[in-house]
């Protein structure tokens, strides 16, 4: 099997480039693989076709190079789509249509709010700000606006423990850890909810809407963070397409090599 990766622009892997680069090698490397990086990919430059490409891309320029991939009848993983779906207006969109849990305007309770960029996942900590009340809100907005960014998603913050979810859809791989325990971070925003109570909740429930929200995304690897509430139930705040797994990367390896053999 013929199998080549491509390495996300370090734009988009803030704090994140070596261990996004690790989990790539280690998906790739096993099949004999070559990794190519996102900046300048081109489809009509691949001298032999791959069967499989494992890709971690972000750029519009290569979404596109990627459909060409597609469109020639490999098997490429994540897809565009998924990628595509994965911007957060896009993403917010179809998990309230589908009645996956997420934070909604009529769950505010005054504890502050969260302003997002909505066209795209995070590339710095100011495109993910807490915001501790409506003048900080109004303040955060006109400065994301004033970067170009227009497509903004506002949700209220909701209190309780906050655990990050790995998973690989239709290979039951799933894992969830909270960053309070073992203070992993990438911008410090974990901070705002302090340590965990570790309150108690159904695991099984939560990666059955994880992983309905890989589906309808149609991204078999992804990653995410939920608020799990006192009374055990949870909102999903973030799903991303192809996180590092660094917490679990050589389990996940494994569960993404598999995704290539089907």
């Amino acid at each position: 099997m013929k199998v080549i990766g491509i390495q996300r622009a370090e734009r988009f892997s803030p704090n994140s480039v070596d261990k996004d680069k690790a989990i790539l090698s280690d998906v790739v490397v096993p099949f004999g693989g070559t990794i190519i990086p996102e900046n300048g990919f081109k489809a009509e430059q691949l001298t032999d076709k791959p069967d499989v490409v494992f890709s971690m891309v972000r750029d519009e320029s290569t979404i596109a190079q990627l459909e060409k991939l597609s469109d020639n009848g490999i098997k490429v993983i994540n897809p565009a789509q998924g990628i595509i779906n994965c911007r957060r207006s896009t993403l917010n969109k179809l998990m309230t249509e589908n009645n996956i849990p997420v934070p909604t305007v009529d769950m505010a309770n005054g504890k502050g709010w969260w302003l997002k960029r909505g066209d795209g996942s995070a590339q710095s900590k100011d495109d993910v700000v807490f915001c501790h009340d409506d003048e900080e809100l109004k303040a955060a907005r006109q400065a994301m606006e004033s970067r170009g960014i227009t497509d903004i998603i506002v949700q209220p913050h909701i209190e309780g423990d906050l655990v990050k979810f790995y998973g690989v859809d239709g290979t039951g791989f799933f894992r969830t850890y909270y960053p309070g325990d073992d203070r992993i971070t990438k911008f410090g925003n974990e901070a705002v909810n302090g340590m965990p109570h570790h309150y108690s909740y159904d695991k099984v429930h939560l990666q059955d809407a994880a992983e309905l929200t890989a589906r309808i995304t149609e991204v078999p690897v992804y990653g995410g963070d939920a608020i799990i509430m006192a009374d055990g139930s949870f909102v999903i705040i973030d799903f991303n397409d192809w996180p590092s797994f660094s917490r679990c990367r050589k389990e996940a390896a494994q569960a993404i090599i598999s995704l290539a053999r089907e």
